[in-house]
């Protein structure tokens, strides 16, 4: 063995270790109605096998947790825990309390705020070029969710807000203009919504590194997709030194990283998360901070302790 395959090895050696009991708060398996290169069941073996200790798989149109509920009940031998949660964009009705009340009851963990159907995410996507990849041929293009009426939260969005304080899961932001998740999540607090997380501030949602360090200030963990840094997936945009000022900002104890993997020609989503093991150790970051970010804060934030 050469010593840059000596050296290679340890690494690999030491991101193994850094990603036990690690936890993934946002990951695209299928089925799902755009095309996937992993579902829901061979992701949890492929993070049982890793050592994580735990899940959430999320899609854009369906809450998860009937699948999420078979894989834990169907397949005692995985280590990993599988959880979902619920994104309000149209299928279920955007602001659907309902939806979200069932969620709870089955376990679910995180209630996504509109996605691909919020009107920020509509509005970015005339300037992106993407386009949802079923939207054409399967169903029809996202219609934009309103979060306000005449300036002030829409009762239904009170409503939801209710229900997830109610139920201990946490609210993350989806694809609200940052200008919008301010004003959500201050309201989420003063209803007593106890775990936010702000979603991938880097991209699509506007977030700058004063809003991110506003919304940590309120609580919340502030959320990196690492498809948007790493080396080798087709959706980085951004760099490591942004990922490391991101960071910095907020500080690794407030600073969650997840895959938000799983689409067609990729890196799978085990990939992305130790290629960003990787990218923090290259950063200086030490093992324990890492360890934070991949594991406890997510756990922290859906409850995995409670």
């Amino acid at each position: 063995m050469t010593e840059i395959e000596a050296i290679e090895r340890d690494e690999a050696a030491r991101i193994s270790e850094i990603l036990q009991g690690a936890v993934d708060p946002h990951v695209h398996s299928g089925p799902s109605i755009a095309p996937r290169i992993i579902d829901h069941l061979d992701l949890a073996r492929s993070y049982s096998d890793a050592g994580f200790a735990a899940v959430v798989t999320k899609d854009h149109d369906y809450s998860g947790v009937m699948c999420a509920r078979l894989i834990r009940d169907h397949h005692p031998e995985l280590t990993v825990r599988v959880f979902s949660g619920i994104a309000l964009n149209n299928v279920v009705g955007g602001f659907n309390p309902y939806a979200v009340e069932h969620t709870a009851a089955m376990d679910g963990r995180i209630v996504w705020l509109p996605t691909l159907a919020a009107e920020n995410h509509l509005a970015w996507e005339k300037t992106s070029g993407w386009v949802h990849p079923a939207s054409t041929q399967k169903i029809r293009p996202a219609a934009g969710i309103p979060v306000f009426d005449d300036g002030k939260l829409r009762p239904e969005v009170l409503d939801v807000l209710d229900v997830v304080a109610a139920s201990g899961m946490a609210l993350a932001s989806g694809h609200l203009h940052v200008s919008e998740t301010r004003i959500v999540f201050a309201e989420a607090r003063r209803r007593g919504v106890e775990r936010l997380i702000f979603t991938h501030p880097e991209d699509i949602v506007g977030g700058t590194y004063d809003d991110t360090r506003a919304l940590a200030d309120m609580g919340a963990y502030v959320e990196h997709s690492l498809g948007f840094f790493i080396e080798g997936s087709r959706f980085r945009t951004r760099t490591n030194a942004e990922l490391q000022a991101y960071i910095d900002c907020v500080g690794p104890e407030r600073t969650i990283l997840c895959s938000d993997l799983g689409q067609m020609g990729t890196l799978s989503p085990l990939m992305g998360m130790r290629r960003g093991v990787a990218t923090c150790l290259a950063l200086g970051y030490s093992d324990a901070q890492i360890h934070a970010m991949v594991a406890s804060n997510a756990a922290a934030v859906i409850g995995l302790a409670d």
